[in-house]
């Protein structure tokens, strides 16, 4: 397993990562979760992500399960979680991220992981609707408090997040160290075009989300829609609508057919392909059963082998 850097931090990551969004609860119950898990570990991953949001608030409490029963040493992982779009309805706890809301917020993921702090902690969308001041003096004493190491924005604009570097930098507050955007072969503008002038600006790192295009990019759709697929499940039309395209689907093929002259998978290729990027910190994979993990840890294997010719073909 490589390591690197989170940006301009001393912290290293593991290039791969393991996350939990959507599997979790949703597609896996616990013993499974524990299973991938280790799996991720004994490959070298140390990073494992989660969000307030995901499966309710059921995620975090099956990751933290996991962790103490797996046993790891504190200091042996990076555990990161996300807020704004809250568990509850109500004016002050959800599509926000006001300092009340945020206060409260990582007490309950604090709770729910069963850890005194989160390594990692993101802003999971920008708020219109609250002064950038007041998220980043929140964010700030949540770190001077203890309850989390570093924190970082999630799909974020590019002037939003300059924005928030000012504020941080006018008063001398914890910065912003790390964006979470979605990065693959269909998605690729905001890594590479929007945030350039952050990374020399701000040393900004990343920890890129979707690598296989929510499974687009395995090809297992390019036949239709298998039932027990994430493009099956309730709430996850968009995918179909705006992912499996007819211009995406000349991507996906040229993927399949590279894949098979390489003789990897189209999962291990794709990934492969983000991690080449060096302005990715960590590419974070997810996995409904441990041979899926096996799988995507193989992409290891690939990144050495993508030559400026392959990555040509595939773009």
């Amino acid at each position: 397993m490589e390591y690197r850097r989170l940006g301009n931090t001393g912290l290293k990551l593991s290039v791969l990562s393991f996350g939990s969004w959507v599997t979790f609860h949703n597609q896996l119950g616990r013993s499974t979760a524990l299973d991938c898990m280790q799996a991720a570990w004994e490959a070298g991953v140390n990073f494992f992500d989660n969000a307030e949001v995901y499966a309710g608030g059921k995620s975090e409490t099956i990751m933290g399960e996991a962790v103490r029963e797996l046993g790891w040493p504190r200091e042996s992982f990076v555990i990161s979680t996300k807020f704004y779009w809250g568990l509850r309805e109500g004016p002050n706890t959800k599509n926000t991220l006001n300092r009340k809301y945020l206060m409260h917020a990582i007490d309950g993921s604090l709770d729910r992981l069963g850890l005194d702090f989160v390594d990692l902690l993101f802003c999971h969308r920008p708020d219109p609707d609250t002064p950038v001041e007041e998220t980043v003096w929140a964010m700030n004493d949540i770190i001077a408090s203890g309850k989390a190491l570093y924190w970082g924005s999630s799909e974020w604009p590019a002037e939003a997040i300059e924005d928030a570097f000012e504020v941080a930098e006018r008063y001398g507050l914890r910065k912003p160290v790390m964006e979470q955007p979605q990065y693959n072969l269909l998605w690729r503008e905001r890594v590479e075009q929007e945030y350039a002038p952050l990374y020399e600006k701000y040393g900004m790192g990343t920890t890129v989300w979707s690598p296989l295009a929510s499974g687009a990019l395995t090809g297992k759709y390019l036949g239709g829609i298998p039932d027990d697929s994430r493009a099956a499940l309730e709430g996850y039309e968009w995918l179909r609508e705006h992912i499996l395209t007819p211009k995406n689907e000349e991507t996906i093929r040229r993927v399949v057919a590279v894949a098979d002259e390489l003789d990897c998978t189209p999962a291990q290729l794709a990934i492969a392909w983000c991690a080449k990027n060096p302005r990715v910190s960590t590419v974070i994979t997810g996995a409904s059963r441990v041979e899926q993990v096996e799988e995507n840890m193989g992409a290891l294997d690939v990144i050495s082998r993508l030559s400026d010719e392959v990555v040509a073909r595939l773009e």
